[in-house]
C-alpha cells in the first residue's frame, strides 16, 4: 500500500473499502472490500430486557470527541487488534479534521465505554468499541444509535459482523447492496455533533417510544 494519508483514508471509505493492519505490531497496512458486509440497521436496534434495566438505572454520562484518543487507545488495548500506530495516528487526524468521532460513557472522571467511527455525509462507518465496566459498550452502541437517528444518518457501516452485534440488531448483507446504501448515503447531509447530549435513561425512552 502507498503511503496513508487521512485523504486517501476518506476516500477509502467513499468507495467502500477500509484499511486494518494484522495485529498492534505491524507495519503493514492493508484495504479490505468485504463480500459480506456487515451493517447496523438504524430502525432496528434491539435492545433487551436486561439491557433497558441497565440503562434505566445507570449514572454514566454520555459524551462526544471528549477523549478521541483515549478511546482508540482503549479500543486497540486487547490482545487481537488491528490498530496499529500508523492507523491509530490516521484517525486521530481524521478527528482533527471532522470525519472521525467517539461516542463515550464516563463514570465521573473515569472513560467506561465508548465506540469510535468516521463519517461522510450521511455514512457512519463504525470502527471498534470498547468496554471497561458491564454492558458499557452495549449502552454506548445504544445511545450511538439514537444519535445518528436524530442526526440524519441513514447507513451504520459495522464491516464485519458479531455474534455481539447480531444480538443488537446487526444484519449482513452484500457488497452490491451495501455499495447502493453506501452511494445514497453519501449524497445527504447528516450533522453527527449537532444533536443535543441526552441522559441513558432519556435515550431509552425515545428508542422504545419509536420500535
Amino acid at each position: 500500500m502507498s503511503e496513508l494519508t487521512p485523504e486517501l483514508l476518506l476516500h477509502g471509505y467513499a468507495i467502500g473499502i477500509f484499511p486494518m493492519a494484522e495485529h498492534r505490531d505491524d507495519p503493514e497496512i492493508f484495504w479490505v472490500d468485504p463480500k459480506r458486509r456487515g451493517i447496523l440497521p438504524l430502525d432496528g436496534f434491539h435492545i433487551s430486557r436486561s439491557l433497558a434495566r441497565e440503562m434505566r438505572r445507570s449514572s454514566f454520562q454520555p459524551r462526544i470527541n471528549y477523549d478521541f484518543d483515549g478511546v482508540v487507545a482503549a479500543c486497540a488495548d486487547r490482545t487481537d487488534t488491528w490498530i496499529n500506530a500508523e492507523i491509530a495516528s490516521l484517525y486521530s487526524a481524521l478527528h482533527d479534521k471532522g470525519h472521525a468521532h467517539s461516542f463515550e460513557l464516563w463514570d465521573e472522571d473515569t472513560l467506561v465505554g465508548g465506540v469510535y467511527g468516521v463519517t461522510l455525509g450521511a455514512a457512519f462507518f463504525g470502527e471498534s468499541m470498547f468496554s471497561r465496566r458491564p454492558n458499557a459498550s452495549k449502552m454506548a452502541l445504544a445511545a450511538l444509535v439514537e444519535r445518528l437517528n436524530r442526526a440524519g444518518f441513514t447507513l451504520f457501516d459495522t464491516q464485519f459482523t458479531t455474534a455481539h452485534l447480531m444480538s443488537l440488531g446487526a444484519v449482513e448483507i452484500s457488497r452490491a447492496t451495501y455499495h447502493a446504501k453506501l452511494e445514497h448515503a453519501k449524497a445527504r447531509n447528516a450533522q453527527f455533533i449537532v444533536p443535543e447530549m441526552l441522559p441513558l435513561q432519556a435515550v431509552l425512552q425515545r428508542m422504545t417510544q419509536t420500535s
